[in-house]
C-alpha cells in the first residue's frame, strides 16, 4: 500500500478531511487486491486489531467497529414499532447484518452489496463481522442496490445504507434521487438510515445529505456515535421516517440492560439512542435553524 510509511498506515484524503489524517501502526499487511470497484486491503494493526481499508479509507477496525454497526442498525430498528422486513444496502463486511439479526422483531433481511470481493475477503479475514451472513434470515445479493430497489416497491419496513464515504462508487448514495428510491421501496411508516458523515469536518455535506432526506421524508434527523478510528472520532447517520410527527429520538421499542447484554451489544442502549440526537449547539443551529 502506498500509504504505509515506516510501518504506519495513514488515512489521507484532501477531498474528505483536508489538512489532517489518522494513522495506525501496522504489524502485517494480510491482503491487498484491486476489485472491479475499489482497492481492498486488510491490515493487522498494533492496537486496533484487523482493519478493512477501501480506496485508502478505513471502513472498520476490530477494536471499535461495534460502535458503528450497532448504532446504524439499532437506531432505525428501534425507531420502527415492528421492523419485520429489513433491507441493507452495502455492508459487505457483514457487520450490519450481524447486528440486525439480533433484533427479536426482525424476521427477514435482504442485503445487496455491489462488490462481491469485499464479502469474500471479509469472510476470510474478518469472521467476527462476516458471521452476520451466516443467519438463515439473511438473503444476500451481489449487485447494484439502485437496480434492486427499482424492482421492489413498498416491501421493506427499514432500509439501512452502510456505504463508504461520498467519493467514488458510493457518491450516488448521498443524492436525493437515492432517498426517493428508498422511499418507494418502503412500506407505510417505513424508516431509512444512511451513513451521514461527521459534523466536525463535513458539516456542509451533512446538511446537504439531511436536506436530500428532508426532500423525501416528512420527518428527518441526524444522529451520531463515537468511533475513535473514524475522522475526528465521530460518525453520523441521516434518518428519515414516513410517519409524520414521529419523534426519532424516542425509540418505539426500549430494551432493558439485561436484553442488551443477552444480545451481546456493547454500545447501543435506550439512553445512547436518545443521546445520539443531542448535537453540539453550533451543529444543531447549522442543520436545523439555518
Amino acid at each position: 500500500m502506498d500509504k504505509i510509511r515506516n510501518g504506519w498506515f495513514s488515512e489521507i484524503s484532501d477531498d474528505l478531511w483536508p489538512g489532517q489524517c489518522f494513522s495506525l501502526k501496522v504489524k502485517k499487511v494480510l491482503h491487498e487486491e484491486v476489485s472491479a470497484f475499489q482497492d481492498i486491503s486488510i491490515l493487522e494493526t498494533e492496537t486496533h486489531g484487523r482493519a478493512l481499508i477501501l480506496d485508502g479509507i478505513i471502513q472498520c477496525t476490530e477494536r471499535d467497529e461495534f460502535a458503528y454497526q450497532e448504532m446504524i442498525s439499532f437506531i432505525p430498528l428501534c425507531c420502527h414499532p415492528n421492523p419485520k422486513k429489513v433491507l441493507i444496502i452495502g455492508g459487505g463486511d457483514g457487520g450490519v447484518a450481524r447486528e440486525v439479526v439480533k433484533h427479536p422483531m426482525v424476521e427477514e433481511i435482504h442485503q445487496v452489496e455491489i462488490d462481491d470481493r469485499v464479502i469474500e475477503v471479509a469472510k476470510k479475514y474478518l469472521p467476527f463481522m462476516a458471521c452476520g451472513f451466516d443467519s438463515k434470515k439473511v438473503h444476500l445479493t451481489c449487485g447494484d442496490g439502485f437496480e434492486y430497489m427499482k424492482q421492489r416497491k413498498g416491501e421493506f419496513d427499514v432500509i439501512i445504507t452502510d456505504s463508504s464515504d461520498p467519493v467514488g462508487p458510493a457518491k450516488s448514495l448521498f443524492q436525493e434521487s437515492y432517498f426517493s428510491l428508498m422511499k418507494a421501496a418502503l412500506k407505510p411508516n417505513g424508516i431509512v438510515c444512511s451513513q451521514g458523515g461527521t459534523f466536525w469536518t463535513n458539516l456542509e455535506h451533512v446538511k446537504e445529505t439531511l436536506d436530500h432526506c428532508r426532500g423525501q421524508f416528512p420527518v428527518a434527523s441526524y444522529a451520531y456515535a463515537s468511533v475513535p478510528s473514524y475522522p475526528s472520532g465521530q460518525i453520523g447517520f441521516v434518518i428519515g421516517s414516513l410517519q409524520e410527527g414521529v419523534d426519532l429520538a424516542e425509540p418505539a421499542h426500549k430494551f432493558s440492560n439485561k436484553e442488551i447484554d443477552s444480545m451481546g451489544m456493547k454500545y447501543y442502549t435506550t439512553a445512547a439512542h436518545r443521546a445520539a440526537f443531542t448535537l453540539p449547539r453550533y451543529a444543531e443551529k447549522f442543520l436545523y435553524e439555518n
